[in-house]
């Protein structure tokens, strides 16, 4: 499989079906292994920072992700912490693009 994060992002148009176990279970190695599934509905990872002010680089830094591949995370952000939860909102529940999103989330987190 090639890299997720060398990959764009397609909008969902709905009227898909989320992906099953199987799918996520396929594509789930292809990133770092720091991402849970959770419920079979959504990608989770949190990253830990030393201070706020490193915590909230890395949201804006994944906020213009976000934007270049018109495709959103939900983000949490507290003192030296982010927590990245990613799923298809239109169709409740996981598709390619959401690990490809998580894909280049784990590069920015590389460069931090």
């Amino acid at each position: 499989m090639d890299n997720l994060a060398d990959k764009k992002c397609v909008p969902c148009q709905g009227g898909v079906e989320p992906m099953n176990a199987q799918e996520i279970q396929n594509l789930l190695p292809h990133l770092d292994g720091q991402w849970k599934i959770v419920d079979g509905h959504h990608l989770e990872r949190e990253f830990q920072f030393p201070d706020f002010q490193s915590a909230l680089v890395f949201v804006n830094l994944i906020g213009e992700l976000a934007e270049e591949e018109g495709h959103h995370p939900d983000i949490y952000l507290s003192w030296g912490f982010v927590k990245i939860l990613l799923w298809t909102h239109k169709i409740d529940g996981l598709a390619y693009s959401d690990f490809i999103l998580a894909a280049k989330i784990d590069l920015r987190g590389r460069t931090m």
